[in-house]
C-alpha cells in the first residue's frame, strides 16, 4: 500500500514567483531520480499570504525525498534554491514533516 508524507517548508518572502519558475523548469535527471525513488505523486502549494510550502508526495517504497540528501543531483538542487528558501547549513530546506489528522479514504 502507498504511504503518504506531508511537510512544510518556507520561501525568502518576494521570491513566490521564482519558486514557481525553477519548479517549471525542473531539471529531467532529478524528476527521474525522484520517479525511481517510488515517488508516484509530488505536489507543492504555496501559501502566498505567508510565503510556507506544503509538499505532499505518495511513495510507492520506502524512500521518500527527504531520503535523497546523499545524491549529487539533489545537494545541486538545494544549492539551485537555497537563495529562496530558508535553509539549513548544508543547503537542504528546514523541513517540517507533517502529521496525518484526517484521511476520507
Amino acid at each position: 500500500m502507498p504511504q503518504k508524507l506531508a511537510f512544510r517548508m518556507k520561501l525568502i518572502p518576494g521570491f513566490e514567483e521564482e519558486y514557481e519558475r525553477r519548479h517549471r523548469e525542473i531539471w529531467p535527471e532529478l524528476v527521474t531520480l525522484l520517479k525511481d525513488t517510488g515517488i508516484i505523486d509530488y505536489q507543492i502549494f504555496l501559501d502566498r499570504e505567508t510565503s510556507n510550502l506544503f509538499a505532499f508526495q505518495v511513495i510507492e517504497g520506502e524512500a521518500n525525498s527527504q531520503d535523497l540528501g546523499s545524491t549529487e543531483i539533489v545537494q545541486c538542487w538545494w544549492k539551485h534554491m537555497a537563495d529562496i528558501m530558508e535553509t539549513n547549513p548544508d543547503n537542504s530546506p528546514i523541513s517540517v514533516e507533517l502529521p496525518n489528522v484526517f484521511d476520507l479514504q
